[in-house]
């Protein structure tokens, strides 16, 4: 389905609106850790990620930044012959480092040609002030986003998948983000383990009453050699189908404020790391089904947003 018919309001449209180009996301891997892995928190990470650190398409990070920027430009040249680009520290927790080394590893790409900000995802109790204070200066010339995981508002399911902070503290890091005016993303994941129908729409309510500006939707993928890898093996939870996968997204949609972009309505698991669901791999054919689904209801984001104030 072409993209100017999606019921949605898709970020990619924001980016082109605002700098007249397709502006081309940048998948990098700036070789970072985690506070639940290295112990500060928790070990082990979160369940579901892999060694990648929920980085599966981005670099290598036996490559410096710059290169791995350089070599998905030069492929996404071939395609985008006047695209823009924004690189997006994707693996691990990107803010989980002194301010200098995070400075050098974001500025190596940050000025180079059609490069218009920079994305980073990361964890809400890895935003030291020195490093929000130069964010905020940052954001002043450059299109700055801060992708901060929640995954769920539930702080039973966040013990679950051992993401070792609770909803008080995303809240806390949103509000120093925010006060400083960076635009921020909230990642949640449908699916999770023990998780219902009533709790995922839950959490997109609570965030609707937040003071952010995108969200990103995944569906919790099962990947090889993780602790959810070894959970599912022994039956201790179920994967969701795609219909009711696709139904899902479409109620959290139409619930969710209008102002908010969508940066994803699905995840990617990689093919070779990929266990379950296996429906997942055909990913176009799932976001035509959520398209469909649009259609077939007659609504778009935000048309149940009065009924949840």
């Amino acid at each position: 389905m072409d993209g100017n018919n999606k019921k949605y309001n898709r970020f990619s449209d924001y980016l082109k609106k605002k700098f007249g180009k397709k502006v081309i996301k940048v998948s990098l891997n700036a070789g970072f850790t985690c506070p639940n892995i290295d112990g500060t928190k928790a070990y082990g990470g979160c369940i579901y990620c892999s060694e990648k650190g929920s980085g599966d398409f981005a670099g290598l990070p036996s490559n410096d930044i710059l290169t791995q920027f350089e070599n998905v430009k030069t492929r996404m040249h071939k395609k985008w012959k006047n695209g823009l680009y924004l690189p997006y520290f994707q693996a691990y927790s990107n803010t989980y480092a002194p301010l200098d080394v995070l400075k050098e590893k974001y500025e190596a790409v940050l000025y180079q040609d059609d490069v218009i900000g920079i994305d980073i995802a990361t964890r809400p109790d890895c935003l030291e002030d020195d490093l929000v204070d130069y964010l905020a200066e940052l954001s002043k010339e450059k299109e700055v986003w801060i992708e901060l995981g929640l995954q769920s508002i539930y702080d039973k399911t966040a013990k679950i998948i051992n993401r070792g902070h609770d909803y008080k503290e995303f809240l806390i890091g949103l509000k120093k983000l925010r006060d400083k005016n960076i635009n921020v993303c909230v990642h949640i994941i449908n699916g999770l383990p023990y998780e219902t129908k009533e709790m995922m729409l839950n959490t997109v309510k609570e965030l609707n009453k937040l003071d952010i500006q995108s969200i990103k939707i995944h569906l919790l993928h099962v990947l090889k050699d993780t602790t959810l890898a070894n959970m599912y093996k022994k039956g201790k939870f179920e994967v969701m189908e795609r219909d009711e996968y696709v139904n899902i997204v479409c109620d959290q949609l139409e619930l969710l404020r209008k102002d908010i972009l969508v940066q994803r309505v699905t995840g990617d698991g990689g093919r070779d790391e990929l266990i379950a669901p296996l429906w997942s791999i055909k990913k176009f054919e799932l976001l035509n089904e959520i398209d469909y689904e649009f259609i077939r209801r007659k609504s778009e984001q935000g048309s149940c947003y009065n009924d949840n104030k």
